[in-house]
């Protein structure tokens, strides 16, 4: 999943600085104009990275969360488990021992 987010961020990329080289090249406008577009095109990529950014580290928090949940539930589970089987031991032997 991860591998495919970076590929498509990369696209991405390679797409903006395509069309900005385009876009330069066959402006119709003045240098100043093409300037301004330039520079709003890359404010408008810097966010959508920046967002980009905020949702992974999201996803990846909460991915994080549900793991260390996992995890306590299967210590949970382990350790009742090993009482049980503790319990039914002391029980067998206390049994063999009268």
């Amino acid at each position: 999943m991860s591998e495919n987010t970076g590929t498509k961020f990369t696209f991405f990329l390679a797409g903006l600085g395509v069309g900005a080289l385009v876009g330069i090249l066959f402006a119709p406008q003045s240098g100043e104009e093409t300037r301004r577009y330039l520079s709003q095109k890359a404010e408008e990529g810097r966010q959508y990275a920046q967002r980009k950014a905020r949702e992974l580290r999201e996803r990846a928090e909460d991915t994080i969360e549900r793991g260390k949940n996992l995890m306590d539930r299967q210590r949970e589970s382990l350790g009742a488990a090993f009482d049980a089987g503790k319990e039914a031991y002391q029980r067998e032997r206390s049994k063999t021992n009268s």
